[in-house]
């Protein structure tokens, strides 16, 4: 999650930061505990408020009708028909470009917002109800996620040092990224623990995870500098917009995912 907040700001947003977590995780602890209907309505929230944001954010037009696309598009994943979330998508999609100012960078603009958005939810939802077991992975890769967002924030605040990509988001540190893999690699030896698997590609898993979640906070910081934006929205005291809050997390639901289905066997390496 970029953060332009000044350094000397930033733990005074903490109290915050934690109040919205503590609302937020259990109900979305809740929503991937349950699954099927009950995912699919928080990734249709989720969906929504995100599109929402990303037209405001690049100043696409059409925005209640592409959030409406993208509710629809977060509950078409629980019916089981791939034709029907296709063609959401793709209606979404077109409406994204077509509405759009007549210069390229806005048509382009308008439909990446739809791939980046629908991507993220996608993945989540698909991390949830693939076939492994599905609550047991999103549970710990969410964990992990949160883990290394929570090491970086502290870590990099209490060692400092070089700034890890200034000019995409320059209150993140060098410590706070090996700070937060760190964490995620020791994550990852009590994950496999308890799964009774092996540690080291538990260890490694937990790497990954928390340099995939570093890489999507970084290129939605990107994204907010292009479009010269501090945040993505208001709606998270503290936190800013919801795309702020999932960008690791859906750059991780996403690459996860595409990699279980690529490597069948992984899942069970890890004991799920």
């Amino acid at each position: 999650m970029g953060d332009w907040t000044p350094p000397d700001e930033r733990f005074s947003e903490l109290p915050r930061r934690l109040l919205t977590a503590l609302i937020l995780i259990p109900f979305a602890l809740i929503a991937v505990w349950m699954g099927s209907w009950w995912l699919a309505a928080g990734c249709a929230v989720f969906c929504a408020v995100m599109m929402l944001e990303w037209c405001r954010m690049s100043a696409t037009p059409n925005e209640r009708l592409l959030a409406g696309l993208a509710a629809l598009f977060g509950l078409s994943l629980a019916l089981g028909d791939e034709r029907i979330s296709w063609g959401l998508f793709g209606a979404a999609a077109v409406l994204g470009v077509v509405s759009a100012q007549r210069q390229p960078a806005s048509r382009v603009s308008g439909g990446f917002g739809v791939i980046y958005v629908f991507g993220m939810v996608f993945g989540l939802y698909m991390l949830r109800e693939g076939p492994w077991e599905g609550h047991l992975v999103a549970l710990y890769f969410m964990s992990f996620v949160w883990a290394s967002d929570a090491a970086a924030y502290f870590f990099g605040r209490m060692i400092r040092g070089p700034r890890l990509l200034p000019k995409e988001s320059p209150n993140k540190t060098w410590s706070g990224a090996i700070s937060a893999v760190i964490v995620c690699a020791g994550c990852g030896y009590l994950a496999a623990d308890w799964q009774s698997a092996a540690i080291v590609p538990w260890m490694l898993a937990g790497m990954a995870i928390s340099v995939t979640a570093q890489a999507g906070d970084l290129f939605e910081s990107g994204l907010k500098r292009r479009f010269k934006v501090k945040d993505s929205g208001t709606i998270l005291p503290g936190h800013g917009g919801l795309l702020d809050r999932v960008d690791g997390l859906g750059a991780v639901s996403i690459c996860a995912t595409l990699t279980f289905l690529s490597v069948p066997h992984l899942p069970r390496l890890l004991g799920l």
